[in-house]
């Protein structure tokens, strides 16, 4: 956000601005979105190194993660690149499988084959079968997939081309403006011929409604468990100095709210920011939820198959991108599933595994990912990360 933009605010900026908040606002990145080293990558991405495999690493970094806790470990030769998961990187009873981290996994591998041809190679991906379990008591790397290398004719397509532009859109849509049969028909064939996984997308209204009220609810529970709460306030920079300090996690930036509301919250304290989120509207996250025209589900075979997970991630990073490239803004709306593996953690009856299945109506299929897409009110900023440095081993 621009500094003349911010200082045009209403009267409450300026009484906290009186109050001897321009040094924090300042402090506090107010006048700095998408700037500093922590935001370098969706710059520099294709200015070096494009003419060696370390080029498709610089677009697999931009890829979505679970409160972008950036997983992954790269290991590259001149004829191969090893994609490990980082198990360290996890949000606690969140995710008590890692489940959505293998997600991530698989929108990183997705950015890297689309960068794969782009760079002049021809890419096939090898994605090693295994069963998710618990986190680790000692986490370390794990292999996932390996992408072998040859030489191929360089061709970029739209996908591609929309890497640095793909941000998650947590602000308002607007529901008056449909999405194309065209590019919901376009969205239903990315799976292609994966036998093991499918889309199921919704624009009725009484469907979403449902939905709406099956994650809204599922948002409420699991963000009252305290565990959960703690793996997931760790990932949450509210300070600039330490989004530039860890280049990961979710920032006030990118939290949807209006440009004035971004610049109160910056100046807020981490006690401030939680009482205001727990006086917040209820059916706030439905309304949003609703906004959007499609809601959509991502499902496999077996949610616990670690092949099925990276295969899920790369769809939904595919899907990402397309509506990026058509003007579209979409973001995850993976409490329900997210309560799937709440309930099997702690033993409990699989409630919610069996509210999905109502809403699918075929309970073969296992939803894995739950997201929104619409058309956008306001831009979305992109979030910090990690330098290829930090991710090579």
């Amino acid at each position: 956000m621009r500094r003349r933009s911010f200082l045009k605010g209403a009267g409450v900026v300026t009484v906290a601005v009186a109050g001897g908040g321009v040094w924090r606002a300042w402090d506090q990145g107010v006048f700095s979105a998408g700037e500093g080293p922590a935001y370098v990558p969706w710059k520099d991405w294709r200015e070096s190194g494009n003419n060696n495999p370390l080029a498709l690493v610089r677009a697999a970094i931009l890829a979505a993660s679970p409160h972008n806790t950036q997983p992954w470990l790269f290991k590259i030769t001149n004829s191969s690149i090893e994609l490990h998961i980082d198990t360290e990187r996890n949000v606690g009873a969140l995710d008590p499988y890692l489940r959505e981290e293998h997600i991530g996994m698989g929108c990183a591998l997705e950015n890297l084959m689309l960068a794969a041809p782009a760079n002049g190679y021809a890419a096939t991906a090898a994605l090693f079968p295994g069963k998710l379990g618990p986190i680790p008591a000692e986490p370390r790397p794990q292999l996932l997939a390996r992408v072998n290398l040859a030489p191929g004719e360089r061709e970029e397509n739209e996908l591609y081309d929309a890497i640095p532009r793909r941000h998650t859109n947590r602000g308002p849509y607007d529901p008056r403006k449909a999405i194309s049969p065209d590019f919901v028909d376009a969205l239903n064939h990315l799976p292609g011929d994966h036998a093991d996984v499918k889309l199921f997308l919704f624009t009725a209204e009484a469907d979403r409604k449902k939905i709406a009220e099956v994650s809204s609810a599922a948002n409420t529970e699991i963000y009252s468990d305290p565990d959960v709460q703690h793996g997931s306030e760790r990932w949450i920079r509210t300070k600039w100095g330490s989004v530039q300090k860890f280049r990961d996690g979710l920032t006030i930036d990118a939290f949807g709210l209006p440009p004035i509301a971004t610049a109160i919250a910056k100046m807020m304290s981490v006690r401030m920011l939680r009482w205001a989120a727990s006086h917040s509207t209820d059916n706030g996250y439905s309304n949003l939820m609703l906004s959007a025209p499609l809601i959509g589900f991502i499902a496999v075979r077996d949610r616990y198959a670690q092949e099925q997970c990276l295969q899920a991630g790369r769809i939904w990073q595919r899907a990402h991108l397309l509506a990026t490239a058509h003007g579209l803004a979409a973001r995850p709306c993976n409490e329900a599933v997210e309560m799937v593996d709440h309930e099997r953690a702690l033993g409990r009856p699989a409630s919610r595994a069996a509210l999905l299945n109502e809403i699918t109506a075929d309970p073969t299929w296992q939803p894995t990912f739950v997201f929104y897409m619409g058309y956008p009110k306001l831009s979305a900023h992109a979030s910090p990360r990690r330098p290829v440095q930090a991710v090579i081993i």
